[in-house]
């Protein structure tokens, strides 16, 4: 297979990208997920961060109060990136590698997002 048959990250990411405040409440976070049938949104900070279903259904689990707790409290930050030209297969080593299961895509800025279901499709 030549490099110009395997398919990228910019082939299939999702984009535009959803973002949220990190000053928005949790359950504003799981609504925006919701209504945008997604798993993860990308908070625009310092150090690089996002909130995914998995970080909302821990502070249920927990019994924080999401309608009070802000996405600052429970988000992930440092979170690794990927650029629009990697390839798919370096994405599915990453995810595995890092046990996670969403990328935001950076080419200078954020512009979009490539998840564990995407990496599935392409590579199923």
């Amino acid at each position: 297979m030549s490099s110009s048959d395997r398919t990228t990250v910019e082939d299939v990411m999702s984009s535009p990208l959803e973002t949220i405040s990190k000053d928005a409440t949790v359950m504003e976070a799981a609504q925006r997920m919701r209504e945008k049938d997604i798993n993860a949104l990308v908070v625009p900070t310092t150090p690089r961060a996002i909130i995914s279903s998995t970080d909302v259904l821990e502070a249920v689990a927990d019994g924080k109060d999401v309608s009070t707790l802000t996405v600052a409290d429970v988000m992930t930050t440092d979170v690794e990136t990927v650029t629009p030209d990697l390839y798919m297969e370096e994405v599915a080593a990453m995810m595995t590698t890092y046990g996670i299961k969403h990328l935001p895509v950076v080419d200078d800025d954020y512009v979009g997002m490539v998840s564990s279901t995407d990496v599935t499709a392409h590579l199923s």
